[in-house]
């Protein structure tokens, strides 16, 4: 369920908060007609205040939480970017301790992975190119710590390589399961239901309400239904960057700039 619902968000972020706010628009008038045969049939029996503000109120408390945990696993995504920057920078300038003779074939093979990984981020939102890359990246890894290990038991490699290179590739291999995690991090598929089905519910009670005025007020719909719409929007955009308008790519640089010392 979890990996349907993020190939969802992530490719059609966009349509799913445009059919919310259709949808809401709908449910507003659906609402007030519901009210109106009401108030024909019994004048003093349209009670929904009480009702629509409960659940208005625990709408606005799960955007508030899930806006929170949003911005903070982007935040942490951010910062994975970083370290990731400089597991690689340091496992590459741990290089010098090895042989002259291992060196030529283990920095190519750098150069290469880092290439690689640059690729699994600038592919998406086209998530089956961009498991492709990481599959690419994943074989390198591993053959840069076979040469890595190899290099290290040679005979004249010097004692500390083994005890200083070996540990920050490993650094560096972790850290990219870390971040690949990372990308599938998010609140339950129920959570985003959640919010999807209080939305359009208190768009329903809220036309309900507005049975009792005889004009329709197309503004207050509107001005409801889109600060909804573009709320949830923005959650979905901070939990999938990348693929909207919030985006990374300041971040990436960093692996870019860490490829151009690379020479």
């Amino acid at each position: 369920m979890n990996s349907i619902l993020y190939d969802l968000v992530f490719v059609y972020g966009v349509l799913i908060a445009v059919g919310l706010f259709l949808g809401m628009l709908t449910l507003l008038e659906v609402g007030r007609r519901v009210g109106i045969r009401r108030i024909e049939r019994d004048p003093e029996g349209l009670h929904a205040g009480a009702i629509e503000g409960s659940v208005l109120a625990l709408l606005g408390l799960l955007l508030a939480f899930t806006i929170s945990g949003a911005g903070g696993r982007l935040d942490a995504r951010r910062q994975l970017i970083i370290e990731e920057t400089n597991a690689i920078g340091t496992a590459y300038l741990l290089l010098d301790m090895l042989p002259s003779a291992a060196q030529p074939a283990l920095r190519e093979n750098f150069r290469r992975y880092l290439d690689t990984r640059i690729e699994v981020y600038r592919k998406l939102p086209d998530i089956a190119v961009a498991k492709e890359a990481l599959s690419k990246a994943n074989n390198l890894k591993m053959e840069i710590w076979q040469q890595a290990v190899a290099a290290v038991r040679a005979a004249d490699a010097p004692p500390p390589a083994a005890f200083l290179l070996l540990p920050a590739l490993n650094a560096m291999i972790d850290i990219t399961t870390t971040r690949t995690l990372a990308m599938h991090m998010h609140p339950p598929a129920i959570i985003f239901f959640m919010l999807f089905a209080l939305a359009l519910i208190s768009a329903l009670l809220t036309g309900y309400s507005m049975a009792v005025g005889k004009m329709r007020s197309w503004l207050y719909r509107l001005c409801f239904a889109f600060i909804i719409a573009v709320s949830i929007y923005v959650i979905l955009d901070m939990e999938f960057p990348r693929a909207g308008f919030i985006q990374v790519d300041a971040f990436d640089q960093a692996l870019v700039k860490l490829r151009e010392t690379m020479k």
